[in-house]
């Protein structure tokens, strides 16, 4: 098989898969040995065809009216984790803003995971994956996990006044699964979520 051909089949391969789906050459050493899949996947990207997410990790442009751009970052980490059998979340920080806690918007691209540290990167942007203990990770996609990972980032000294913000406007069902996991949270944590636990 030439590398064209090769190259179309990864190509094809990689359009057969969600948006943000990660590609690497252990993956596709079903169309050929790993040297030739290595050097399709570099002539791809090299020509724009693929994104280099990482070392040996790729990507596929979505295409649009408006021209090529690069995969929604949410979705490329989402599907590197389900890949890998990791947990990913996004930071507490990411968590803090969208409950309305802080007005400040994340410069970074930040996530957390049950895996490695580590980076991606998409055309110009730079992902930060950061290993987080498995308490940070609870309630993955929930607003429970939302409120956790914005408590575990305003810290001890700020996370009274923000449980107080947030019991004014989350549904008693979101902060009764928080207080439900107090067990699994550090003990300064469970201390303040204990709160949210209805009196006998």
């Amino acid at each position: 098989m030439t590398v064209s051909n090769l190259a179309q089949q990864v190509l094809a391969n990689a359009a057969s898969m969600p948006e943000g789906a990660s590609l690497s050459a252990k993956a596709l050493l079903h169309l050929g040995s790993r040297a030739a899949v290595d050097q399709a996947l570099s002539r791809l990207a090299r020509s724009g065809e693929l994104l280099r997410a990482g070392r040996g990790v790729y990507v596929l442009p979505v295409k649009g009216k408006f021209g090529t751009r690069a995969p929604e970052v949410a979705k490329v980490v989402q599907e590197w984790a389900s890949q890998r059998g990791e947990t990913v979340v996004g930071s507490g920080a990411t968590a803090a803003n969208a409950l309305g806690l802080t007005t400040q918007v994340p410069v970074r691209q930040v996530f957390l995971t049950s895996g490695r540290s580590r980076k991606l990167r998409l055309g110009s942007q730079t992902i930060e994956l950061q290993h987080a203990p498995p308490w940070q990770l609870l309630f993955p996609g929930q607003a429970a996990g939302e409120v956790i990972r914005s408590l575990a980032w305003v810290g001890p000294s700020a996370s009274e006044a923000a449980l107080g913000r947030l019991r004014l406007k989350l549904p008693a069902s979101d902060l009764q699964a928080v207080a439900g996991a107090r067990a699994r949270l550090p003990t300064w944590l469970a201390s303040q979520v204990s709160a949210l636990v209805p009196r006998a």
